[in-house]
């Protein structure tokens, strides 16, 4: 790659909104130069047109779920539970049925120009970096591929060629619940022992552009005498930790019953909770489990438009925070794929929660959007600001579209926060590489076709 420098309108630096900035990217990749002020785009440059802020973040990722959208809201509720042959209305577990029955298609090839294409989608809603919480790692009915890690590889080349970042975080996962063997669906999840697990993702390898993390699928799917292998792993490398918690009700049920304990008290009991650590949704707390994961600075990454999509409910984000836990956002099952809705929803979702408002400034969700992310997912030395010496990943988003005119820019971070969407990303950069310019990729052609082809054949 060669240097190159760009001139934005108007840039997030320090805080504050400051307008007619140069940023200068080295050919590492590398911001060199920082300089508000200059009214003149300089010779050569690119010009950003709209608010310039760090790269934005998505700390959770199932790409293959991006196969699910549209088809798991057909018929919900109860025509959708009489489907399912449940006699309930539709829930996290129907919807779950149909999330398996997609994942038993997949292949090494299939996956990676699905993950392709989804990759595209975020790069153009400004995601520079993405946790993709992977669990996928074996043919249908456990056999493995020549290559065991042949799933992950298509993952992290899927991402290379989007021209984005990822934490490819390998999860271990090996039962069906408490006690119980994977189920047919799940045998491709499972290596059959957590050592088993650390002896295949060790042989993966990051690169420039991706970093190998660890994952607890949850406290259901790891037996509790395996946790603290994973943890170890996770520990030896200096790498993120992250662990789906407390998602249902009937999870916590369950662990109660089979343990004694809430999820929560489990992991901080077997070493896995800590500031490497990154809990996922972490929807229905107690007091005691809010302090176990705040006390510990166990990060947390929520997830408000899966979280609502599924009806999982409206977890204590604000409480967490208070209590010691950064916060980083994700959009999980995407449902949509927009860190901007994420960041608002947080906030509106408390405030319906509450019945109050101001829990977070839009500079606050700004940051759990970008420098909390990124270092939830082992990029925080490097990314999530524009300063000398990090990483030149960088969104613009429109100042002037339908949604965000009107407002002066000194209130640029609120109009992104509180208005624009993912549509209104102009500009995406990575590693002072243009991915996407005026709205258009510029390394995947004709992203929504690709999504298309990707998915009807998994629908086929």
């Amino acid at each position: 790659m060669t240097a190159q420098t760009y001139w934005a309108e108007y840039a997030w630096l320090g805080g504050s909104v400051r307008p007619d900035v140069v940023i200068v990217a080295a050919t590492d990749g590398r911001i060199t130069a920082v300089r508000p002020g200059c009214p003149v785009p300089p010779a050569g440059s690119v010009t950003l047109r709209g608010l310039t802020v760090p790269g934005l973040a998505n700390a959770h990722s199932h790409a293959f779920h991006r196969a699910l959208r549209g088809y798991v809201q057909a018929g919900s509720g109860a025509a959708a539970a009489d489907r399912h042959g449940q006699g309930a209305p539709d829930s996290f577990w129907t919807w779950r049925k149909v999330m398996y029955e997609v994942a038993d298609r997949l292949t090494p090839e299939s996956y990676f120009e699905l993950a392709r294409a989804v990759y595209a989608e975020m790069a153009m809603a400004g995601i520079t970096c993405v946790g993709e919480f992977h669990y996928l790692h074996h043919a249908p009915g456990g056999t493995r591929y020549g290559d065991p890690n042949a799933m992950g590889q298509a993952l992290i080349a899927a991402a290379g060629e989007a021209g984005i970042r990822i934490t490819l975080l390998d999860t271990c996962y090996l039962s069906s619940g408490f006690g119980a063997e994977p189920d047919q669906h799940q045998l491709r999840f499972s290596d059959g022992s957590a050592d088993a697990w650390a002896e295949r993702v060790s042989a993966l390898k990051g690169n420039g552009t991706a970093r190998i993390g660890a994952a607890i699928h949850s406290v259901r799917a790891v037996p509790v005498d395996q946790l603290a292998t994973v943890a170890g792993w996770a520990e030896e490398r200096f790498a993120p930790l992250h662990v789906h918690l407390s998602e249902q009700t009937a999870e916590n049920d369950a662990c109660v019953e089979a343990h004694g304990f809430t999820p929560a008290r489990l992991l901080a009991d077997h070493g896995v909770l800590g500031p490497r650590t990154t809990a996922v949704h972490a929807t229905h707390l107690t007091p005691g489990d809010i302090r176990l994961l705040g006390h510990s600075a166990t990060g947390v990454c929520m997830c408000p438009t899966t979280e609502r999509d599924l009806a999982d409910g409206i977890g204590p984000a604000a409480e967490l925070q208070r209590a010691g836990s950064p916060l980083s956002l994700g959009s999980d099952s995407h449902a949509v794929i927009d860190i901007l809705e994420e960041a608002r929803a947080m906030e509106l979702d408390e405030r319906l929660h509450t019945r109050a408002r101001g829990h977070w400034t839009a500079p606050q969700l700004l940051r759990a959007a970008t420098a909390d992310g990124h270092a939830a997912l082992g990029w925080g030395d490097d990314a999530g600001r524009i300063e000398v010496g990090a990483l030149a990943d960088l969104t613009t988003i429109a100042l002037d579209s339908v949604r965000t005119a009107g407002p002066p820019s000194r209130l640029g971070a609120e109009t992104a926060v509180f208005a624009a969407t993912s549509a209104d990303v102009r500009h995406t950069v990575v590693g002072g590489r243009h991915v996407v310019r005026d709205g258009a990729h510029q390394l995947v052609p004709r992203v929504p076709e690709a999504l298309a082809a990707s998915i009807a054949a998994l629908h086929g």
